[in-house]
């Protein structure tokens, strides 16, 4: 007697092997529909004979060879394991036009200060004219070794310039040893969303760049536009680093956020589009705050981003709060290379710029009795606070944003740098010309801000902590290159040198510059 598990097993085992030969005759008529596609649309003979199983063996054996030759081959092989290593992009994408018109779109790409090289449209033209001829292919095998190599072909070159226009070239993450801004760059889903496209002549044309800055740029570029200044090479290379970075995405979208831009000393808030507020800043000093270097003269080491200790970090954030008549915990970089000199200088100094001395969290009472002239960075067991008042290097209010550098916006009683046009002179946070003018766009008219308005003109100030009612995006970026509100073109000196840098990597991705 037969039991009641074995038939169960029995059934299991059956209905596999139904399910099994159904995949396999639906494989089978598939693969039979691709020759009978490549022979009826060219009428070469040789295309009847093609095997399904030796053309995937193929495609297999052609991607493995190509692993170390080509990007995101993890990528193309998952999306040709899904097909069962049959050419889809091919049979999908020849016949109507699609694979003939990416040459046109790769041979345009230095439109855009970029390689055409990497692209292949010669051999991507010369394979697919060789499938559509009727007598272009003389036996099964060149057959099977074609639809392979073309098929991989225009999978690569399709994530390739795909990622470049919308992603950009180069992850500015890699290259920038202090960039903490949010920037989204391609990933599985992204490329294998590409390689399904219905049409690559409508994906192409919906990816291309339509910024109006990256379009004024890219005019410029075009048109060997001069910059006033500058010699014609030195304007070029200006066009080409900063037309990457606004290929990188990490743009602002929402409608109102405060954005500074490094090299211009500047301060925007931007509010569905516009400027409703522009001040002078002064951020951290620059390893190029002499301009000793520039995109036409470099040293070999300039390539690689080796930051000065005081440089502004690149980052995004919110603006969540801030303090009014705040105390200054000061840096221990800044306690051993300032403080500490000056108060062995001057044993009066501390107290004359109202800075505490702390020990072990304890208040030191009188700090002038101690032998500062002994104390170093290696034995400094000392905390410093600043407190409010109009000595204090925060001046009378900091805005506060998370980030991993501990910078912020702040006012100052340094009020002369603003008189200068090269204003690379922080320790790192953001100096600010107008801070009650940021307080008051931040906060509105109200209660919030007069409070604000009050307390930063105390005689005796006490810090006060007030919390944004909406937190307010921040970006502090890096651009050297832009058109204004009129068209004009601008450029500003790399105070930083970081365009030296981007330039050196791009240059490494591309045989035309």
């Amino acid at each position: 007697m037969i039991s009641t598990s074995t038939k169960k097993t029995s059934i299991i085992t059956l209905c596999g092997f139904f399910v099994l030969l159904l995949v396999f005759q639906s494989c089978k008529k598939k693969h039979s529909e691709i020759a009978d596609q490549l022979f009826k649309t060219t009428q070469n003979k040789i295309y009847q004979d093609i095997d399904p199983d030796t053309l995937a063996f193929t495609l297999k054996k052609e991607i493995s060879s190509q692993k170390s030759k080509i990007a995101n081959e993890a990528v193309i092989e998952a999306y040709l394991r899904s097909n069962n290593y049959q050419p889809m992009l091919v049979m999908n994408h020849l016949f109507n036009g699609d694979i003939d018109a990416l040459p046109e779109y790769y041979d345009k790409i230095n439109e855009h200060g970029l390689d055409k090289k990497p692209y292949h449209s010669e051999a991507i033209k010369a394979l697919a004219a060789k499938l559509q001829d009727k007598n272009g292919i003389k036996t099964v095998e060149e057959a099977y070794q074609t639809l392979a190599q073309l098929e991989i072909l225009t999978a690569s070159s399709l994530i390739k310039y795909s990622n470049a226009l919308q992603y950009g070239v180069i992850n500015p993450r890699k290259i920038y040893s202090r960039y903490f801004s949010a920037t989204k760059r391609p990933d599985s889903i992204s490329m294998n969303n590409t390689l399904q496209a219905k049409s690559f002549k409508a994906f192409l044309d919906s990816i291309q760049p339509a910024d109006p800055q990256y379009k004024a740029l890219q005019k410029a570029f075009l048109n060997n536009t001069v910059l006033d200044g500058l010699s014609k090479e030195e304007s070029r290379r200006y066009f080409l680093v900063n037309l990457e970075r606004l290929r990188w995405k990490n743009k602002p979208k929402e409608t109102k956020y405060v954005i500074v831009n490094i090299p211009d000393f500047k301060l925007d808030v931007i509010d569905s589009g516009k400027s409703v507020l522009n001040m002078k800043v002064c951020v951290g000093e620059g390893r190029n705050k002499d301009y000793h270097a520039s995109l036409i003269s470099y040293a070999d080491s300039d390539r690689y981003d080796k930051p000065f200790p005081r440089e502004t970090p690149l980052l995004s954030s919110s603006i969540h709060s801030v303090e009014v008549n705040p105390m200054w915990n000061i840096p221990r970089s800044i306690a051993t290379k300032e403080i500490i000199i000056e108060a062995a200088d001057d044993p009066y100094y501390l107290s004359n710029k109202n800075i505490d001395v702390y020990k072990d969290g304890k208040k030191i009472e009188d700090p002038e009795l101690i032998d500062w002239s002994k104390v170093t960075k290696d034995n400094l067991d000392y905390d410093f606070k600043q407190r409010p008042g109009e000595d204090n290097s925060l001046g009378k209010i900091k805005f506060l944003f998370k980030n991993k550098s501990s910078v912020y916006l702040h006012d100052t009683p340094a009020k002369e740098a603003f008189r200068h046009s090269m204003r690379a002179v922080s320790h790192g946070c953001v100096r600010l010309g107008d801070p009650e003018g940021l307080a008051k766009n931040l906060f509105g008219e109200g209660e919030n801000f007069d409070t604000i308005s009050k307390d930063m003109h105390e005689d005796n100030p006490e810090p006060t902590n007030i919390a944004l009612p909406k937190k307010t995006p921040i970006y502090i970026t890096y651009v050297t290159c832009w058109a204004d509100d009129n068209g004009t073109l601008q450029y500003r000196k790399d105070v930083y040198g970081l365009d030296i840098v981007l330039y050196a990597h791009l240059k490494l991705l591309m045989s035309n510059i």
